[in-house]
């Protein structure tokens, strides 16, 4: 089996599971997959923004009733919920809008945004929008690299699948940088 039907036959799940949680580089590799016609980018869209969306109001109700508990569990976790309480003290909003753009609070943004004062409708609402904006704006950067690849050369279909390996080896890279950089 190619890497290709793989993401053929399981993109839509692995885009679901990646945007509950940190999923970008899964949703720029299926925006991509969109472009060359493996996936449907409509649905790719839908799909990330349902699942970040949902990702993101469990990590809000987890953090509304366990928060105090997992930060004194995940003390690596202080530093960003502290950052995303000062932040909503004066951008409230945006900083629900946002967080999800935001390196390295897409799960302690919302978890510390539930042990906040912001009312849960409130969260619910601005969720919606921050995933609205999230889903088409990192799917789409994805189908623009396939873009971008089909202008530069001719005859992609050659290269893409050089090209899907490039884009997993670099969210690879960035997960493994990311996951060291977090270790002691």
């Amino acid at each position: 089996m190619t890497l290709t039907q793989l993401l053929a036959d399981y993109g839509y799940l692995a885009v679901f599971a990646g945007s509950l949680l940190e999923g970008e580089s899964m949703l720029v590799l299926a925006g991509f997959a969109g472009h060359q016609g493996y996936l449907s980018f409509p649905l790719v869209v839908l799909i990330a923004l349902c699942g970040g969306v949902l990702g993101d109001q469990f990590f809000f109700f987890l953090g509304r009733r366990y928060g105090e508990q997992l930060i004194r569990r995940f003390p690596r976790w202080q530093p960003g919920a502290q950052r995303v309480n000062r932040m909503l003290l004066q951008h409230q909003v945006s900083v629900i809008v946002g967080v999800r753009f935001m390196y390295g609070l897409r799960i302690v943004g919302p978890l510390a945004i539930g042990m906040s004062e912001v009312p849960a409708w409130r969260f619910i609402l601005f969720n919606v929008i921050g995933a609205a904006l999230w889903a088409p704006l990192i799917a789409g950067a994805g189908y623009l690299f396939g873009q971008t690849l089909q202008w530069l050369f001719a005859d992609i279909k050659r290269y893409e699948e050089a090209a899907l390996l490039l884009i997993i080896a670099t969210a690879l890279l960035f997960g493994l940088l990311r996951h060291r950089r977090r270790s002691p």
